[in-house]
């Protein structure tokens, strides 16, 4: 029966059974997703923080989100995915747990970080046993079947944390922590090690030394620095476009109902884009996603209306699912198989930092500038990002086929 409905949905369904597992992992943590969209919410309302207390609480979850993606990369490299896996889905409910009961700032400060840590360690090592199980030319698929899993569950959870908090916000950490732990089971039960075996070599150079690879072949410092700054752009989509809109005199339950179109596109049109992105040509594909990513935010300077504000959010949500689907895909394919954790985990890095300086950035320019600035400096941003990914591609694409003769046998 399950394997009926996966054939109905999936098409060209060839992906190797562990991937499901990561899959149908995925989606049931990001139902369960319930603490982090309610954190600022619960922390002040709950345990009397003050709204700079709140804030600071959620800085210290993307700090441990920050460091979680480079250690858990450099780890699924030396000790294996599965081992870093596990060790994610089994601390991060303690964590969870742990933020639900302290009483003291300090202690929710320190528990908050950890929780950051622990919440996105396994990241990184998703992301390498992608590459491990998939080959490059169905990569963009397979990542993209793992992005709108992620959306699916990120787009229900709200809902289902909302009908909770109004019971007791400590089942909102109860079965956020329950969730997580339930992903660990998927990996136990069915996610074997995937990491390349002994014969390739890797994970006995020191840390020092794989760091001087990654100086010494630039392309990937390159992609993340242009992956930062398209996080910087779309970061704009929850810190000051609502602000723009209350400028506007639109409520909150407006920008709600825009946002919301965002995840509903994602959940449309997710898989037919992760079916079809094998035959998209990389470069040109994310060129195009930061074009449209800029040109969205973009027209926000024009928007005083919820259609044009609605028009905008369409525009860039095309930029994120081209995005999201194709970018992971050539990160794998420019990793040395013996690296391919590590490069993952700055690639991740890179997003949790741009949304820790996107919102204060976006912010402080529409402070001093006002909004047409800031809008016009991500459309900007967006054309910048485009001719760096056409300007990168033919070394790129060198670098990939190189990747991929060392991966072949023989």
């Amino acid at each position: 029966m399950v394997t009926s409905i996966r054939r109905r949905l999936f098409r060209e369904s060839d992906l190797p059974r562990t991937f499901w597992f990561l899959w149908a992992g995925t989606i049931v943590n990001r139902l369960g997703g319930f603490v982090i969209p309610f954190l600022t919410l619960y922390l002040t309302s709950r345990r009397g923080l003050s709204v700079s207390q709140a804030a600071l609480m959620v800085s210290l979850f993307g700090a441990g989100s920050f460091a979680a993606n480079l250690v858990g990369g450099e780890l699924a490299d030396r000790l294996g995915r599965r081992p870093v896996l596990l060790t994610s889905f089994f601390a991060a409910p303690l964590a969870m747990l742990a933020v639900g009961f302290a009483r003291e700032a300090a202690l929710i400060a320190g528990a908050t970080l950890v929780l950051g840590f622990f919440t996105d360690l396994y990241r990184p090592a998703v992301s390498a046993t992608v590459a491990d199980l998939v080959p490059p030319e169905g990569r963009p698929r397979a990542y993209g079947y793992i992005y709108w899993a992620i959306n699916l569950g990120a787009a229900i959870a709200p809902l289902l944390a909302g009908l909770m908090a109004r019971l007791d916000y400590m089942l909102l950490f109860i079965g956020d922590a329950l969730t997580t732990f339930l992903f660990g089971l998927f990996v136990l039960w069915g996610v074997a090690e995937t990491r390349p075996g002994p014969q390739v070599r890797s994970s006995s150079a020191g840390l020092g030394e794989r760091l001087a690879v990654v100086r010494r072949e630039p392309l990937l410092l390159v992609f993340t620095a242009l992956a930062l700054l398209f996080g910087t752009v779309y970061s704009q989509g929850i810190v000051t476009l609502p602000i723009e809109m209350r400028s506007h005199g639109l409520s909150p339950e407006n920008y709600g109902m825009v946002i919301a179109i965002n995840g509903a596109l994602i959940v449309l049109l997710g898989l037919p884009a992760s079916n079809s992105a094998s035959r998209w040509p990389r470069f040109g594909v994310l060129a195009a996603a930061a074009f449209l990513l800029g040109a969205g935010f973009g027209i926000t300077a024009l928007a005083t209306s919820l259609a044009v504000f609605g028009l905008s959010v369409v525009i860039w949500t095309l930029g994120e699912i081209a995005g999201a689907t194709v970018a992971p895909a050539v990160v794998a394919d420019l990793s040395p198989i013996e690296m391919r954790g590590l490069y993952q985990g700055v690639f991740g890095a890179a997003w949790g930092l741009a949304f820790f300086t996107g919102p204060v950035l976006g912010g402080w320019i529409l402070d001093q500038f006002g909004s047409a600035a800031l809008w016009g400096a991500c459309f900007v941003a967006g054309i910048l990002v485009a001719a760096g990914y056409l300007a990168m591609a033919p070394a790129a694409q060198r670098r990939m086929r190189s990747i991929r003769a060392e991966e072949s046998p023989g």
